[in-house]
């Protein structure tokens, strides 16, 4: 069985702690790991993995750095505030990975300087890229200490010459002392601000803060797999909880009487709106709202959901979303999960509550790394 080596030899940033197991092998383990946390509920279907498990990010982010008197940049060492310089990833979309490096040839060529977070100096702190899988269109997104910015033009000139491509360059202005990539605010440097890209039919705007998954293959065999499992007649009312810039809701919109997506960032919420106009789709609508809160009130009017998609980050459901679920008792739940444990533990409420896990379906999302994506199919008990 295959295995295969970083070309970096050491990987220090921790981003693909199982390269060196064989794919068949990973795949087992995770089917394994899904089998020990929700296999109580419910006997996990086969994992979905990949056929070329290699080069699947369609997002790319990296940090500045200065090395033998210039600019670089790569990933930050696992636990730390080191920066390890970036090779050709494995996991990275090629496109991405030469993209990065004219970036870095473009910053150089402008004598741009690498933040110093000490010294608080410095003009470039965090790149970050992604690629339209199905339209071929990149975005650069250069994250910046403050909204000085001299030499830009010259840069995106020398950036564009070298990749057409490139068909949007933003600036990310993040002043803060943290851990986090992105700031609050952004200036469109060149193009409209965002990228397209087509996922399951439908068409949709992606900035540079916005939630896509970063494999697009398999993001597809998730998707198409949930909406398969709510088993949809086309007379149904939909909530897509944590509907983030829409995706599921707008893919499963041909087959459902109506959609309701509600999420807390307006900025999404934005997108999301804006994602349903360009595919023509008039059943969807998107509100920037708490979807435990707009459940709730849901019940108490006597109005109903027949289906409900929740999408959770990692941390899961809360236990107030939870109970408003309960509460508004749509006979369907779609529940996909990064994070089978609090999966685990919010299908422990669930089925206390009065549903009972049908089916799951473990996702190979992001190969040679431990994470495993699962989808859960629930179904109200007959009170």
């Amino acid at each position: 069985m295959k295995s295969y080596s970083c070309p970096a030899k050491a990987r220090h940033c921790g981003g693909c702690p199982l390269l060196d197991l064989p794919y068949p092998e990973q795949l087992r383990q995770k089917q394994q790991q899904a089998k020990a946390l929700l296999g109580d509920f419910c006997e996990p279907l086969p994992i979905l993995g990949m056929e070329d498990p290699l080069h699947y990010r369609n997002k790319a982010i990296a940090t500045f750095t200065t090395r033998h008197g210039r600019l670089d940049c790569g990933l930050y060492e696992e636990g730390s505030h080191r920066v390890v310089p970036f090779q050709d990833c494995l996991l990275v979309d090629r496109r991405l990975a030469e993209i990065l490096h004219a970036v870095l040839d473009a910053a150089n060529r402008c004598r741009f300087s690498a933040y110093d977070e000490d010294r608080r100096s410095g003009l470039l702190r965090h790149l970050l890229l992604r690629r339209g899988v199905e339209t071929g269109e990149c975005s650069v997104t250069v994250v910046t200490p403050s909204s000085f910015f001299p030499g830009s033009r010259e840069f995106v000139r020398l950036l564009r010459t070298a990749c057409p491509d490139v068909t949007t360059v933003v600036q990310n202005i993040n002043p803060r002392r943290t851990s986090a990539v992105l700031g609050d605010q952004e200036k469109v440097l060149y193009g409209r601000g965002y990228i397209l890209d087509t996922l399951c039919g439908k068409r949709f705007g992606i900035g540079s803060r916005a939630f896509y998954q970063i494999n697009h293959t398999q993001t597809e065999r998730l998707y198409r797999t949930a909406i398969d499992f709510a088993g949809l007649t086309g007379t149904e009312r939909v909530i897509d909880a944590y509907c983030g810039i829409g995706t599921i809701g707008l893919i499963a919109a041909d087959r459902v009487k109506e959609v309701l997506g509600v999420e807390l960032n307006p900025e999404a919420v934005r997108n999301a709106g804006r994602n349903a106009r360009s595919n023509g789709i008039k059943n969807a609508r998107f509100l920037h709202a708490d979807a435990g809160d707009l459940m709730t009130q849901m019940a108490k009017a006597g109005e109903h959901a027949d289906l409900v998609f929740l999408d959770p980050p990692r941390a899961g459901a809360s236990e107030a979303f939870l109970n408003a679920l309960l509460h508004l008792a749509a006979p369907r739940v779609v529940y996909i999960s990064c994070n089978p444990e609090t999966q685990r533990r919010d299908l422990t409420l669930l089925t206390a509550g009065g549903y009972r896990v049908d089916q799951i379906q473990p996702v190979d999302l992001f190969p040679h790394t431990k994470h495993v994506e699962t989808i859960v199919l629930l179904q109200r008990e007959a009170l």
